[in-house]
């Protein structure tokens, strides 16, 4: 049985950006394919501490994966969660593959550059965490894992290694589909972004100081609805989907087509040449407030204990299996 592999960190609350751009496409991912598919969703709180934590990792862990619950998402025997920390063999493959990856192919990784740049120094953490990633992914075997796109470049890392180690060691990883066959199987070419609400031009970020420019999940409806109410937007008048010229108004009618589940065609349609932003907002701070107000709902009825069990069943599937992958890792190095 093929797999598919997800995660994300759980440093903070999610934004509505990361819950419609990034959590309700795994679900909706998971729920078609778990049938004929491991779909193995794990906690990277290993990859976590790379950075400051905002607020207690252990509350943050049982958070994220209630997150997925409420969302809608179906367990079944070949769905499997897990904590990155409670499977040894993570960190153990990592450090094999730390022995095939050189230098030159990590120092290029873009995220390093990014987050390294105009530091005097950086935790060695940050420089190596896409070799940990590649031994998240190689563990189990992982066809397909769904990433952004700023994480591709990790994705070819990751074939690369596997496909070194196999050469020189004998066949022991499955090699990643390829991008172009990620962004298919993950249907990426209609991703979604959220842009952030004062500033349509970047997207929306958790990280972004300014209280407004972004929803989160815990926010009480009627202080969503006022964000969304105090969005901007721009001075044509005219409602149109244009992301160029008019992001702002382009990011409303995104929103509402995706937390309504109505086309977003059919929103566009419903709204072209209507000239009182006001309605718009309006219409779009109720449909967000209602959808909040019906997640909250939901995720308090998930208990931690629910939550626990599932961690300890997919944590017993998980060291099982990448154990059996890390033997097959140290034997083709002489380890064992």
């Amino acid at each position: 049985m093929k797999t598919i592999l997800t995660g994300i960190r759980t440093n903070s609350v999610l934004t509505l950006g990361n819950y419609l751009g990034a959590l309700l496409p795994m679900v909706r991912l998971a729920n078609e394919h778990s049938k004929d598919f491991n779909v193995n969703i794990f906690v990277p709180d290993l990859h976590s501490i790379i950075s400051d934590i905002d607020g207690d990792l252990q509350k943050n862990i049982i958070r994220t994966i209630k997150y997925y619950l409420a969302a809608g998402l179906e367990v079944n025997e070949n769905v499997h969660f897990y904590r990155q920390s409670h499977v040894p063999a993570h960190s153990e493959l990592c450090w094999i593959l730390n022995c095939v990856a050189t230098m030159g192919e990590t120092s290029r990784m873009i995220q390093f550059k990014e987050k390294s740049k105009g530091q005097e120094s950086c935790n060695v953490a940050i420089f190596d965490y896409p070799i940990l990633m590649a031994a998240d992914i190689l563990l189990y075997s992982a066809e397909f894992v769904p990433v952004g796109e700023d994480q591709f470049q990790h994705i070819e890392l990751t074939r690369n290694l596997a496909m070194r180690f196999n050469n020189r060691f004998g066949e022991t990883f499955v090699v990643p589909a390829k991008t172009a066959d990620q962004v298919k199987f993950m249907e990426v070419e209609n991703a979604v972004r959220i842009r952030d609400l004062l500033n349509p031009e970047k997207k929306m970020s958790k990280s972004t100081a300014a209280e407004n420019s972004k929803i989160m999940l815990d926010d009480e409806p009627a202080k969503a609805a006022k964000k969304i109410m105090s969005a901007t937007t721009d001075s044509f008048g005219k409602v149109k989907f244009d992301m160029f010229n008019q992001p702002g108004i382009s990011n409303l009618l995104t929103i509402e087509s995706l937390v309504t589940g109505v086309p977003l065609q059919e929103v566009i349609s419903t709204w072209a040449g209507e000239t009182r932003y006001g309605d718009l907002k309006k219409k779009v701070a109720e449909s967000v407030s209602e959808m909040l107000a019906v997640f909250q709902a939901k995720l308090a009825e998930i208990s931690d204990e629910e939550v626990l069990r599932l961690l300890e069943s997919g944590e017993k599937y998980a060291n099982e299996v990448a154990g059996a992958k890390l033997l097959d890792a140290q034997k083709a190095f002489g380890l064992r």
